[in-house]
């Protein structure tokens, strides 16, 4: 009796599971109101995220983490509201900030606490201002527009050049991906037997078979390019 291909076991909840255990510290901008002024007091590393956090204590004895721009020390005091100065570490809507200004933990909605551009070396550009709605440029390119009411924080997120050291061995980036609920070492479709993979069999190791499928296959062939709108190169 053959395996259940790879698709059938995700099912349609999918597989990735997020390692809720290992986010130990909550990345959220407190709720929009008056200007919060604190003073970062520790550095720390979190298991769970590729940035390091600042911890900060702010003026009301609360205390809370960001994620920690580059440059930022300890002992430096950082500002969180409207009137906040434009400065690196500070939060403020983005109607508040000059075109240019490098970005990181955008909010997508007014009031959500932060979302994007999270993790280390990345960051966004404020290119234009308009009406009520700001564009702004993601690390990928891609130009997204956002309420100007939306906060986010001044400076690039701290870590920046991680992924260039190499991982050496195997072993490395086996614990990498596994800390982060990833999937590695996947056998390909076609290095399989017949009975475990609609690629599998033959007298060398090739699909055999287009490997575009419709959006209604059934979960046992429902593999490759599913529902794909092209193929080959693009040119």
């Amino acid at each position: 009796m053959g395996h259940r291909t790879r698709s059938q076991r995700k099912g349609s909840s999918g597989v990735y599971k997020a390692p809720s255990h290992r986010y130990k510290y909550k990345i959220r901008y407190p709720k929009a109101g008056k200007t919060i002024h604190g003073k970062v007091i520790d550095i720390i590393f979190d298991c769970a995220r590729t940035a390091p956090l600042a911890k900060v204590k702010f003026e009301d004895g609360m205390k809370g983490y960001i994620l920690a721009p580059e440059s930022i020390t300890i002992g430096e005091r950082i500002c969180i509201g409207e009137n906040a100065p434009v400065r690196i570490g500070n939060t403020l809507p983005l109607k508040n900030l000059p075109e240019g200004t490098l970005l990181h933990n955008i909010e997508v909605a007014p009031g959500d606490g932060g979302k994007l551009i999270r993790s280390s070396g990345s960051f966004a550009t404020l290119v234009s201002k308009k009406e009520g709605e700001c564009i702004v440029q993601l690390p990928s390119g891609v130009m997204k527009t956002f309420k100007s009411k939306c906060r986010a924080t001044v400076g690039i997120v701290a870590g920046g050049g991680r992924k260039e050291k190499p991982f050496v061995k195997a072993g490395k980036k086996y614990h990498a991906y596994r800390s982060k609920a990833g999937p590695f070492f996947r056998v390909s479709g076609v290095a399989m037997n017949v009975v475990d993979h609609p690629f599998g069999g033959g007298g060398h190791q090739h699909i055999g078979r287009p490997s575009t499928v419709s959006r209604g296959t059934p979960p046992g062939r429902k593999v490759g390019l599913i529902s794909a709108k092209r193929t080959g190169k693009r040119r």
